[in-house]
């Protein structure tokens, strides 16, 4: 599996404590969850998603 360390200095709240190997490292499975979560984070809003906060705003 290739490893993409951008996204493991990114980790939230749990620091760098968590997820490592004894030898220092994060798990592939850790890197791999955390390129998914970061993808999913940089979606876009839908539109629909859009409109319905337009929507809930307007009627304040």
């Amino acid at each position: 599996m290739t490893v993409d360390n951008s996204s493991a200095s990114k980790l939230g709240t749990g620091g760098d404590k968590e997820a490592k190997t004894s030898g220092g490292e994060r798990p592939d499975w850790a890197l791999g969850l955390r390129r998914l979560y970061d993808s999913v984070v940089e979606e876009d809003l839908p539109d629909t998603f859009k409109d319905l906060l337009s929507q809930l705003d307007s009627k304040d």
